[in-house]
């Protein structure tokens, strides 16, 4: 029941992420645009500037990269993800 309801007050706050079956496989996307959110967080993870990534996509704003940020985070909160422990 917690874990059901923490999902739906996710859902909630985030206002530019869209998820369409029918459009890029439905990838959580950016405001019904064809930019998935992992496209933005990995520019992120690349050391990419806000800048340099409102460049390259000019539909998005400052606002899409920060909320995709969140919705990672979130994501990530939702699940455990395995690591390789170093020797």
């Amino acid at each position: 029941m917690y874990a059901a309801r923490n999902r739906e007050v996710a859902a909630l706050k985030f206002n530019r992420i869209t998820i369409n079956p029918r459009q890029m496989g439905g990838l959580p996307c950016i405001r019904g645009l064809r930019i998935p959110v992992a496209t933005v967080v990995g520019m992120v993870a690349d050391g990419m500037t806000t800048e340099e990534i409102l460049g390259s996509f000019p539909d998005l704003e400052r606002d899409d990269i920060r909320e995709s940020l969140q919705y990672a985070a979130e994501a990530l909160r939702e699940r455990e993800l395995p690591l390789a422990v170093g020797s």
